[in-house]
């Protein structure tokens, strides 16, 4: 046999992605490339590594099996790799992060100077909705998490990155009389909501139910972005976290509603399994957070402590 490093690559990014379409993507690579090394790879074998049933991929039990020696493979390589880095002196491994959507908005400022000064780590980020987050860490597949609300149930140990601030906000020609009460005004106004099971969602809820304010859902979106978008265009309000409004607030296209109780503060934070046991790569992460951070917060987030 003569298969390549390459083509378990690829066929790997395959079998997770269930798509030679998105393993393309997430590779980099252009959709035939792809299939070209599927089938090179599959011309070594007797037995299907995948089969197509309708218009869906399917991986064999025998492609499943090669997937995980392929993924041993590798795993093995990398860590000649690492090692080769070790012994040369210099920090090298792996270091694996989930993030909450809006999480994307934060954990770039904290990465970017270490990562610069330690060429020979590998980044992993994985920008997700809270659930995939939570399970990613339970499953003890990443180092670290980001979240804005600590999970239940989980024993963690954390240290807190920055403050996140939710305020109530409207399209830029949105206005209210002075005599206009804004619980009033919210309960017959069209609100816009992430899904079931975002923190901000979850804060939102909370936060109407306290006061009373009962509103109909005009719109329920998926991300942070597409919920400002929304915003923008003056489809509703929504309760939103301060850090992914920097240029919206800069250039008016939105506006932050005035309300008691409001804002609403929580804590990014960066999470990680308490037995969780370090890798280099990973305990020297830690290392640079907590003596770090408070510069990072001056130089990339003092804009915060303005509202």
């Amino acid at each position: 046999m003569h298969y390549t490093l390459h083509q378990l690559q690829v066929f790997l990014k395959i079998t997770q992605t269930k798509s030679i379409t998105k393993a393309a993507e997430e590779l980099h690579l252009t959709q035939p490339a792809v299939s070209i090394q599927l089938r090179n790879l599959q011309d070594q074998f007797e037995i299907p590594l995948t089969e197509v049933v309708g218009r869906q991929l399917y991986i064999t039990e025998f492609g499943r099996e090669i997937a995980v020696a392929a993924e041993n493979i590798l795993n093995e390589v990398h860590n000649i790799n690492y090692k080769t880095l070790s012994f040369k002196g210099i920090l090298s491994g792996k270091l694996k992060i989930s993030v909450v959507s809006t999480g994307k908005y934060v954990m770039p400022h904290f990465l970017s100077e270490f990562m610069n000064s330690n060429s020979g780590i590998e980044l992993e980020m994985d920008v997700t909705n809270k659930s995939k987050v939570i399970q990613s860490l339970q499953n003890n597949e990443v180092d670290f998490a980001l979240v804005s609300t600590l999970p239940s149930g989980i024993s963690i140990a954390s240290e807190v990155l920055l403050t996140n601030k939710l305020f109530l906000v409207s399209h830029k020609k949105i206005t209210l009389t002075p005599r206009e009460k804004i619980q009033d005004y919210l309960s017959n106004a069209a609100l816009i909501y992430r899904e079931e099971g975002s923190a901000t969602r979850i804060a939102m809820e909370t936060f109407l139910k306290q006061n009373g304010i009962q509103s109909k859902m005009q719109l329920q979106l998926t991300s942070n972005e597409a919920v400002k978008q929304a915003v923008i265009a003056g489809l509703g309000l929504s309760i939103m976290p301060l850090i992914g409004l920097k240029n919206e607030l800069e250039n008016g296209s939105i506006n932050i509603v005035p309300l008691k109780k409001l804002p609403l503060v929580t804590n990014w934070t960066l999470i990680w399994l308490q037995a969780k046991k370090m890798s280099p790569a990973a305990s020297a992460y830690l290392e640079f957070i907590r003596k770090e951070k408070d510069h990072i917060q001056q130089n990339h987030f003092s804009w915060i402590d303005s509202f």
